[in-house]
């Protein structure tokens, strides 16, 4: 059994279908039945997912209760050690204090936003001209464009002055560690104590402009979340100023879980002991939103102009698997279900722990910001060959796949547009989800994604091949 942070047993697919059931249980009874009798949870977790975000769309308590039920049925389940993830980040301190080391950078803030694109750095006039080109295709939602136009106008928000930004997994391709240095901010950042990505932290903050504290816990520079959530906990608890906590940790498999509920029980004890804690979070674009109505449209039109000459050969040969339209004809609130099943269930339910404790912490009055990232060429995916042939050839179906480097700016800007914009949050949850979404054209594609990505990977592998 795994030691640390783990699942209350060997099995994580018990823990999940426990999870989900207890989620849905208050507000769609049939449906919690339904995820506690599902006998394939390998295939079967993609309609109970999808379930979560349905059962939700009636009321916006009703999101809130899903949110707040599947947080306490899978804090509870999870176990630190022997105890509880809540016991064991208040149980008494052992050992020495842990340390910390401080980095500051040498290089000089850039003051104005710059976003690298097909190796252009676009700022003025070419950023503009780029939102409205993603804009028009239906790359993002329009309230991105408004988000990164904002941030692009006040570029004296880049340096997030007065917050300490706390980035769990600083070395992920996603997060936001290399951007904010450059803005120079003041920046905690935590990852494994391994050598090559502490030296990869250490040189990032020397060329950067801002600051960088790290924890040292004994011997070791950095700090693993798993087996060491205690003493980080603790440290982190006694850094001075206001509290940014960005979880942007991966892992493979049900390790992923266990990271985000390392991270999660750590908001959980700062948002009680600490208020005034922010919390940032990004989504995955493979995963099931609520979308707005103008995005419907769009992918309505789309089917609409699609060849069917093309599609019903497809349609007939798969029994009507392939290419399926994404919504219902003059649906107000779509429900776009793109779901991975190579990413699998613990990667699922990773990502959707970070989508309830946003609802939840939002919910209570806490700053939030969770933010629908693109699909995006990062190594996790492309190491998948089903995944970088699928990403090879979406662009075919109206999905633009992003470089890391571009991902990871606009991604940085809108942390940097939460923070400082004053922008009032939904009282609808989903809508709250959708705001500012760079789902890549998920959202507003004529097909369902599952339907369309086999072909897309076969197209995208023989483009590869010729």
């Amino acid at each position: 059994m795994a030691t640390g942070v783990r699942f209350p047993t060997d099995s994580s697919t018990a823990t999940a279908r426990q999870v989900v059931a207890d989620a849905l249980r208050k507000v769609d009874p049939v449906g919690a039945r339904a995820a506690e009798h599902e006998t394939n949870w390998r295939r079967g977790y993609l309609t109970h997912f999808s379930r979560l975000v349905e059962a939700g769309l009636g009321e916006p308590a009703d999101a809130v209760t899903i949110a707040t039920e599947g947080l306490r049925s899978i804090s509870e389940q999870m176990r630190c050690g022997d105890a509880s993830l809540a016991d064991a980040l208040v149980a008494p301190a052992e050992g020495e204090p842990w340390t910390t080391v401080e980095i500051a950078g040498e290089g000089e803030a850039e003051t104005e936003l710059s976003v690298p694109y097909h190796g252009r750095r676009l700022t003025g006039a070419e950023l503009d001209a780029q939102l409205d080109d993603w804009v028009a295709r239906g790359v993002v939602e329009p309230t991105f464009s408004d988000a990164i136009r904002e941030v692009a106008a006040h570029p004296e928000w880049l340096r997030l002055e007065g917050d300490t930004v706390v980035v769990l997994g600083a070395g992920a391709e996603m997060g936001p560690y290399r951007s904010l240095l450059r803005w120079g901010a003041d920046v905690v950042a935590v990852d494994l104590p391994r050598a090559d990505i502490q030296k990869r932290i250490r040189d990032h903050a020397r060329e950067g402009a801002g600051r960088v504290r790290v924890p040292v816990g004994g011997k070791e520079t950095g700090a693993d979340l798993l087996h060491s959530l205690p003493e980080l906990g603790r440290w982190i608890e006694g850094i001075d100023g206001r509290l940014v906590l960005g979880t942007y940790c991966y892992a493979d498999g049900a390790t992923h879980v266990r990271v985000s509920m390392a991270a999660d029980a750590l908001a959980a004890r700062l948002l009680s002991q600490r208020p005034d804690t922010a919390l940032a979070y990004l989504a995955t674009p493979t995963d099931v939103f609520a979308v707005p109505a103008g995005a419907v449209t769009t992918s309505n039109e789309n089917y609409a102009s699609g060849r069917s000459l093309v599609r019903a050969p497809f349609r007939m040969l798969s029994g009507g698997r392939l290419l399926q339209r994404n919504y219902p004809p003059d649906v107000e609130i779509g429900v776009c279900d793109s779901l991975v099943p190579q990413q699998g269930p613990n990667y699922a339910l990773a990502k959707r722990v970070q989508r309830w404790r946003a609802a939840a912490a939002r919910h209570d009055g806490a700053t939030v910001s969770l933010n629908v990232a693109p699909a995006t060429r990062t190594a996790s995916v492309v190491k998948n060959r089903a995944l970088a042939a699928a990403y090879a050839g979406a662009h075919r179906f109206g999905v633009e796949v992003f470089e890391p480097a571009t991902s990871n700016v606009l991604m940085a800007a809108l942390l940097v547009h939460d923070l400082r914009s004053g922008h009032a949050p939904s009282d609808e949850p989903w809508r709250e989800e959708a705001y500012a979404a760079a789902h890549g054209g998920l959202w507003t594609a004529a097909y369902h994604p599952r339907s369309a990505l086999g072909l897309a990977a076969v197209l995208g592998f023989a483009g590869s091949r010729a």
